[in-house]
């Protein structure tokens, strides 16, 4: 039995919609999640920068005995993560932009993707919309301007959201997108709120479920999976500004720590 956590970090609270979902998947586990808030957000980050960040996050969840990581940020990913894969040994999992699913499935052949500035100018995300781009199917890009500061403060009114919504969802619309993709894990948060905003026909891109389902796996290979039966923890850590609370669950334990 394998009881070291799982580790998780983003810039924000944006991965816990990630790690919500894992918790479910696999209620016995027990999990440490980093909030670098202080560096939020990463989206205008250098990509240098983008990878110093992620390599000292990961040094810290190592350094708390983590047996797998997770990053649980976009933009880390498709900017950093090669190079966090060259220099750490244990399994490492990223979290891409659900394009390629977006891109068997459309009917209209006009795929959205709303999703930070560093994220869609990736050379991971170039080669992943480049190796499965077909001639005939046009992806439509939208930075997703202040999203993540909106979502991390919590402040923002719903009328406000919406209005700010429709500026980067209502040129996609018009372009006949069938299928959006949500390309920073903070947007599952809104999720709810883009959906009001789409029209039936179009569908939204799960992107989490794949990702979890993956982590599962590559536990199970490595013989890692916790096969007690008491409920994990879950420990989140922050070391900017407190984390506002309203997509926190009750029970995971809030703590500040530099890092």
């Amino acid at each position: 039995m394998d009881d070291r956590p799982i580790g998780l970090f983003d810039s924000g609270i944006g991965g816990i919609s990630i790690l919500d979902k894992l918790k479910d998947l696999l209620p016995n586990e027990n999990f440490i999640f980093l909030a670098d808030n202080k560096n939020c957000p990463y989206g205008y980050k250098s990509k240098k920068e983008i990878i110093s960040l992620s390599t000292k996050n990961c040094e810290k969840l190592i350094e708390l005995n983590c047996k797998l990581l997770v990053v649980a940020c976009n933009t880390a990913t498709t900017n950093a993560i090669e190079k966090l894969r060259d220099a750490i040994a244990i399994p490492i999992i990223g979290i891409e932009p659900g394009i390629k699913p977006a891109i068997s499935y459309t009917k209209t052949k006009n795929i959205g993707i709303l999703a930070t500035e560093k994220t869609l100018d990736s050379k991971l995300f170039f080669e992943t919309t480049n190796d499965n781009k077909i001639h005939d199917i046009k992806i439509h890009e939208q930075i997703g301007y202040k999203l993540v500061k909106i979502i991390e403060d919590g402040l923002i009114s719903k009328k406000e959201l919406k209005t700010i919504l429709k500026l980067y969802l209502n040129p996609m619309i018009e372009k006949n997108i069938d299928y959006l993709v949500l390309g920073c894990t903070h947007y599952h948060y809104i999720e709810d709120n883009i959906k009001e905003i789409l029209p039936k026909g179009i569908s939204v891109i799960d992107t989490i479920s794949p990702v979890n389902k993956h982590i599962n796996n590559v536990l199970f290979l490595n013989e890692s999976l916790n096969l007690g039966r008491d409920k994990g923890y879950v420990k989140i850590f922050y070391n900017g500004k407190e984390l506002s609370k309203k997509y926190i669950c009750e029970e995971y334990e809030l703590n500040y720590l530099e890092f």
